[in-house]
């Protein structure tokens, strides 16, 4: 029997993830789920992918669909992208686009690039899950990046040389992010581009929701910003953008893609040789023939879905939440993020309301990198409609009125 011991020293940071084990609840019927931060299948072009799988095997791509293929990603996909970046105000070319197995491998990948034992990567409080979970297989320190502006360039190196190594990076969200929902401001997306520049890091912009506004303005892409300040040209850029389709047309394909200038890309390549060759090239033929022929109308079609029961939840919020419970108001994506008293767990809450009020959401601690946030929750709205929110609302809200009752007794 192997030892503990005999594992490398990364293995202690691999955690499970508290999400996937709560997926598990999607199959019970009784119960009204919060918890899976994931696209609503039934909104799926389920049809479209069947009907381009039978074209692709059926014409003279079949073969090439079946064979290896460019660690790069398919082609005609990364020609594709470069319009739809150029949508965004970001100038690029194919050669600037690299497909990988979802977003979340990029996260891995650029772990494994930039950060060694003891750097330091910079994150939002909170901050998404799975990216925490990436980057801890590299063993780095974690320091809390902050947008609005309040901690020096100075202050991230005099921390990170405490932790043993140097900031190497910096991630986030910003728009609907996982956890929270909130959008950063144009404000707030100018001054980390300035904070990376000043630390000299990557600032990786994870665009997985960026696709999904309900309402309010667009705001650039953290990456269109940085390239407006520098003449167009995306070689000159820090900003590595981390986009995927498994928000708008299927998450199973797992079909992601990085935008970064070609010197990121071509250590992106490398790493993808040793790691899986390539993505999954029919998967990759299918996204790009069901992308050319509806893209703009499935997104249009999830955000009308999406939007109706965004607003489900915050009216329902409104009703059933007592005194003292603040949440988020998003204005896309899939999440509305609350926090509670300061004293109350939610961890601790979530068996009893899954066995007493048949609700499911996710507790908060596990999103922030230094432990913090045992007060706070996460629902996602994506795949229950209006009447289950309503019933789990309401649910949800007479548990916590009755938790904030017994602590004040």
């Amino acid at each position: 029997m192997v030892t503990e011991a005999a594992f490398a020293t990364r293995a202690g940071r691999m955690k499970a993830s508290e999400i996937r084990e709560l997926l598990k609840l999607l199959d019970r019927p009784d119960i009204v789920s919060f918890a899976g931060g994931i696209p609503d299948p039934a909104l799926f072009p389920a049809e479209a992918f069947a009907e381009a799988y039978r074209h692709i095997l059926a014409g003279e791509a079949g073969r090439a669909a079946l064979q290896y293929s460019v660690s790069e990603g398919y082609r005609p996909l990364r020609d594709r992208l470069v319009g739809q970046m150029a949508g965004l105000g970001i100038a690029c070319t194919a050669d600037n686009v690299f497909i990988v197995s979802g977003s979340q491998q990029a996260l891995d990948y650029l772990g494994k690039l930039y950060l060694s034992p003891s750097d330091t990567a910079l994150v939002t409080t909170p901050t998404y899950l799975g990216a925490l979970q990436a980057f801890n297989a590299y063993e780095p320190a974690y320091d809390q990046l902050s947008p609005g502006g309040n901690r020096t360039a100075e202050s991230y190196r005099q921390a990170a040389a405490a932790a043993g190594g140097r900031v190497k990076l910096a991630y986030l969200s910003a728009d609907f992010a996982n956890p929270t929902g909130e959008t950063l401001g144009r404000e707030g997306r100018e001054r980390l581009i300035d904070l990376a520049e000043e630390l000299d890091v990557a600032l990786v912009e994870d665009a997985a929701y960026q696709a999904l506004r309900y309402d309010g303005e667009p705001i650039p892409p953290i990456l269109a910003l940085e390239l407006a300040r520098k003449g167009g040209d995306i070689e000159r850029t820090r900003t590595i953008y981390c986009g995927s389709f498994s928000k708008t047309l299927s998450p199973g394909l797992r079909v992601g893609f990085v935008v970064a200038s070609r010197a990121v890309i071509g250590k992106l390549v490398l790493i993808k040789q040793a790691a899986d060759l390539h993505s999954s090239t029919i998967n990759q033929m299918a996204i790009a023939e069901v992308a050319a022929g509806q893209f703009g109308e499935q997104v249009e079609r999830v955000r009308a879905v999406y939007r109706r029961r965004r607003d489900a939840m915050l009216a329902a919020l409104a009703r059933y939440m007592p005194a003292g419970v603040a949440w988020t108001r998003p204005e896309g994506g899939m999440f509305v993020w609350l926090t509670l008293p300061a004293g109350l767990d939610a961890a601790a809450l979530l068996a009893e309301a899954v066995e007493t009020q048949k609700v499911a959401f996710v507790p908060g601690q596990a999103f922030h990198a230094d432990g913090t946030g045992a007060n706070t929750l996460r629902l996602s709205f994506s795949c229950a409609d209006e009447a289950a929110i309503e019933a789990g609302i309401a649910r949800l809200g007479g548990l916590l009125e009755g938790a904030i009752g017994r602590r004040a007794a």
